[in-house]
């Protein structure tokens, strides 16, 4: 047994769920949408090219959630599975979380995405264990704020190695890693069996320097 950890987006289903939520606040007037959208497409090229400040864009991301009860943002959590993440799940994602389960291994999926938008997604692909950027929540009411770490290049070394620590009978030892982005290269570098998957160019390139194995899961 030893740790199969995925990144989400662009790996485990075909798209960027961070985007998709923000294209989605749009459509229903949740935001102000022509803003809005300028933004979330910009921050999205930035991330693309690896020169996301993290911190800029939780502040803008989570900006819609501040002053909403958990239990609206619950209805809105819902409605978003079904529109526009159900449609991009892999099959050959689900087969592999669950060879990776049969083997006895423990599932983790580790993400920049924050919590609201992954927490469903992971549940409905079956894994046990999330680790994304953390957001507030006072008296059962979102603050717009983050907290912790972002899960997000080195921060998801660092948001794993705490993990683990509260965890004694869990190590990386034999530990796969999952990722379709160079934005997961500090972690990916650090297991034992680092997996691209249907990677971006200078993934892809890098992992062929590396000897490392190339996988798709959208035949």
């Amino acid at each position: 047994m030893a740790l199969a950890i995925f990144d989400l987006d662009n790996t485990l289903i075909a798209g960027d769920s961070d985007h998709l939520w923000g294209e989605w606040l749009c459509a229903r007037g949740l935001v102000d949408a022509d803003a809005f959208a300028a933004r979330n497409t910009q921050f999205y090229a930035d991330y693309r090219a690896g020169t996301l400040d993290i911190h800029a864009y939780l502040a803008f991301a989570l900006a819609p959630l501040r002053g909403r009860s958990v239990a609206e943002v619950a209805d809105w959590q819902r409605r978003f599975l079904a529109d526009c993440i159900e449609p991009i799940m892999l099959p050959a994602a689900r087969a592999l979380i669950r060879g990776h389960r049969a083997n006895g291994d423990t599932l983790l999926v580790i993400t920049a995405t924050n919590e609201v938008v992954t927490r469903p997604i992971v549940d409905a692909l079956g894994v046990e264990h999330l680790i994304g950027c953390g957001v507030e929540v006072v008296d059962g009411v979102y603050t717009g704020e983050a907290v912790g770490v972002p899960s997000y290049r080195e921060g998801k070394v660092d948001r794993l190695h705490s993990w683990l620590e509260e965890r004694p009978g869990e190590s990386l030892a034999g530990a796969t890693f999952y990722s379709d982005s160079h934005n997961d290269l500090p972690l990916l570098k650090r297991v034992d069996y680092p997996v691209a998957v249907d990677p971006d160019p200078e993934l892809a390139a890098r992992a062929a320097a590396s000897g490392w194995q190339v996988i798709s899961l959208r035949g």
